[in-house]
Order: structure tokens, then C-alpha cells, then sequence
């Protein structure tokens, strides 16, 4: 897809209804050229709705599309997100129910807006890469998902929580439509085995998939403001995403 330029992108925070109704908030970014566009969700990291969650929001919507990052941490706040993030990973987490219904809202804001066709994708980065699984193995509502390093998507039974009662690895059955899954050989969670393990659940659905796992790239290799940014692999992968949005959105 084309993009049609960064001037033409129009910023700004929304309230939305999240899980049982509860009011939430997000980062909306959306072509200004009055036209209708695909919808992406973008999931951050577990530091929450920082600065370069919206730069990713901005991006997705310079190349033609309406994205909206929800604030999955939205109840613990305010506060700086290093704060509420640090709380929530005391707590075990966003419950994976909450994180589930946040995004069932933050689907149906999309779709409600006049300037989305109603296709959907959703996109997600470390904690946000599992609750990318999550959400699409527990929704109808998307048309295309991609994961990036989603850690605790493969789970031992001593991992589960009231939490996270359940490993979205065996969720796979009901993943709802097509997935990509972005990881590095020098993490360890996903680490390469558990990239594996996923893989042979999304064969054995015979489910639509695709995964690249980048030589020299470990954890949170998008992150270009931290050390952990890998330039070749995050080329690479953003060619991907746009690519399979592209197939699947369109």
C-alpha cells in the first residue's frame, strides 16, 4: 500500500468502551485525506502507551492506515507509564480477560468510524505480541495479526495465573485468521523452541501463518529507542508487515 505521506495525518486521543463497559482511552492516528482506510491496532510493549507507541501509530496511518493504540493500562493510572507499568508487572500483569475485552472495544470504535472499511489487523510487541494471539484465538472481529517477540505466548503449567489462566499457544485451534510472527534467534522469550512450538500448533490447525526468526536480532529488535534495536532485522520486518497487511487488509 502506498503511503500517502506523513503531512497528511491527523493525531488525537479518543475514549472508548473496554472491558465490561469500563470507559478507556487510546492514541488515535488516521490518514487526513478523507478517505476510508484498513484499521490496525497497535499493542505496546509493557511499558505502555509511551511516546514511541504513538510513533508507530503515526507510521501505520502515514502509510494508509487508521490506527488506534489502546491504554491497556488505563485503570492503574495516572501516573508516568514507568510507574504504572512497574505496578501492573507487580499485579502479574493486564488479566488476560481485561486485555481481551479492551480490545474487543477497541475493535468496534475502529469499525465504527467512517473513515475505516472495517478490516482489521492488529499488531503487537513483546507483552502486547501475546496478547496479539490472545485476542485473535478470542475474537471474529480481525482480518489480519501480527505478532512481534510476544513473550508467554508458550506457557508451563507453574506459569499460569488467575491472570493468565491459560497459554494462548493452546488457544491455536480457534485463531481466527491469518497470523505473522516476527522474533529474534537471541531471545529467550520467545526464544527460537518456543517460535517452534508455535509453528507445529499452526500447522497441526492448519492454520494461515507465516514466521521469520532474524539472525543477530534478540528482543524488542523494533525498539529503535532502545540498545536492543537491530536497524537490519526492523527494515526487514516493517517490509513484512506492510506486505502482509497488504495481502490481507486490502
Amino acid at each position: 500500500m502506498a503511503s500517502i505521506g506523513y503531512g497528511a495525518v491527523e493525531t488525537r486521543i479518543v475514549e472508548f468502551k473496554g472491558h465490561n463497559g469500563d470507559a478507556i482511552s487510546g492514541y488515535l492516528a488516521r490518514p487526513a485525506d478523507g478517505k476510508q482506510h484498513p484499521g490496525v491496532i497497535v499493542i505496546s510493549e509493557v511499558f505502555g502507551l509511551v511516546n514511541h507507541v504513538r510513533e508507530l501509530a503515526f507510521k501505520f496511518a502515514g502509510n494508509g492506515y487508521v490506527a488506534l493504540a489502546p491504554d491497556l493500562h488505563h485503570r492503574e493510572g495516572p501516573g508516568m507509564p514507568e510507574e504504572i507499568a512497574a505496578k501492573l508487572r507487580e499485579q502479574g500483569g493486564v488479566p488476560d480477560a481485561r486485555a481481551i475485552g479492551d480490545l474487543e472495544g477497541t475493535a468496534s470504535y475502529l469499525k465504527r468510524m467512517r473513515s475505516c472499511t472495517g478490516k482489521l489487523g492488529v499488531i503487537g510487541y513483546c507483552s502486547g505480541g501475546r496478547q496479539v494471539v490472545l485476542f485473535a484465538c478470542n475474537t471474529k472481529s480481525l482480518s489480519a495479526a501480527i505478532s512481534c517477540y510476544g513473550g508467554r505466548v508458550v506457557m508451563t503449567p507453574d506459569q499460569l495465573t488467575d491472570r493468565m489462566p491459560k497459554a494462548p499457544l493452546d488457544m491455536i485451534p480457534n485463531l481466527s485468521c491469518p497470523l505473522l510472527v516476527l522474533a529474534g534467534v537471541e531471545d529467550q522469550n520467545p526464544s527460537p523452541a518456543m517460535v517452534e512450538q508455535l509453528k507445529q500448533a499452526l500447522d497441526r490447525n492448519r492454520k494461515t501463518y507465516d514466521v521469520k526468526v532474524y539472525d543477530g536480532a534478540g528482543h524488542a529488535f523494533f525498539a529503535d529507542y532502545r540498545p536492543s534495536y537491530r536497524q537490519a532485522a526492523a527494515v526487514d520486518g516493517w517490509q513484512r508487515v506492510f506486505d502482509w497487511y497488504g495481502k490481507h487488509l486490502s
